[in-house]
């Protein structure tokens, strides 16, 4: 596996503060960035999940080095309520694609290289090149449009179905997306697309808005939500659930920060990658 470099690493442990004794979430297990930052911060504890069971190896290698301090789940964030059995201290989300995802041609991520459609986090009931074959070209193109925010999304759409026998792997895909609409920027025509058919795959949006929804009730006095999100349809969802919490006068939640907090020059120079980052943070306060 590549390295993958937690996003915003110094900015959350710093929010998140852990304390000895306390018990924490990590549900983007991923590479371990934020549980190795967090158990050894503090003599707490990390239970993880990870959707991904590429991860389990990773998580393996914790349980020797950290004993009863950590706990890994390979499951999907959502089910927090069935995962954790007690109520937590913290809930760590860093809902990027990880790296060890991205440079692997076989999961199908990445336009830069020539892979099977896939595009599954794990545990997915269907795969990108199912969505492409079985949706009509409306809803193809209604999900690029939603999931993407792709202008282009008929156009698009049209052109998949039309080049359908001729599309085996990923590299296929991106040329036909890149020959009916062309480049515009700098940004690669398949971008917004491929984007799109990821979320709708694993179901993002669905899921961040359950393990919101469902890390409440689970936050002891003094708890945080933190949340690392990387585009705009992310950032929406969890903005306005934690200004919908944080309003009401005699709301025991507060936001930590009003405004995201977002990587430093620094992190930008050492991590292009982190450049689309944003922290939101929110506490229980009793």
């Amino acid at each position: 596996m590549c390295e993958h470099k937690s996003v915003l690493l110094k900015e959350v442990l710093e929010i998140l503060s852990p304390v000895d004794g306390c018990m924490y979430f990590d549900g983007t297990f991923g590479g371990g960035g934020y549980t190795k930052a967090i158990l050894e911060s503090s003599n707490c504890r990390v239970i993880a999940c990870d959707r991904d069971e590429r991860v389990i190896i990773i998580a393996d290698d914790f349980k020797k080095k950290y004993g009863d301090r950590f706990q890994f789940f390979h499951d999907k964030f959502s089910n927090i309520k069935s995962i954790l059995r007690d109520d937590c201290d913290g809930v760590v989300l860093d809902l990027g694609i990880s790296n060890f995802q991205l440079a692997d041609p076989e999961r199908g991520f990445s336009f830069k290289s020539s892979g099977p459609i896939d595009m599954s986090m794990g545990l997915c009931d269907e795969t990108a090149m199912d969505v492409i074959h079985r949706y009509s070209e409306k809803d193809l193109a209604d999900i690029i449009y939603k999931f993407g925010e792709e202008h282009f999304s008929r156009r698009i759409a049209k052109n998949i179905k039309l080049h359908l026998k001729k599309i085996s792997n990923t590299e296929d895909l991106a040329n036909v997306i890149r020959n009916c609409i062309g480049r515009r920027g700098k940004i690669d025509p398949a971008t917004k697309t491929f984007q799109a058919l990821r979320i709708f795959v694993n179901k993002e949006l669905e899921e961040l808005e359950k393990v919101l929804a469902d890390s409440i009730p689970l936050l002891k006095p003094n708890g945080k939500i933190l949340v690392v999100s990387f585009h705009s349809l992310e950032d929406r969802i969890v903005k306005l659930f934690f200004k919908e919490l944080s309003s009401p006068k005699d709301s025991p939640f507060i936001l930590l920060n009003k405004k995201p907090v977002t990587p430093s020059e620094e992190e930008l120079i050492l991590n292009l990658k982190s450049r689309s980052a944003k922290l939101r943070c929110m506490c229980h306060t009793r």
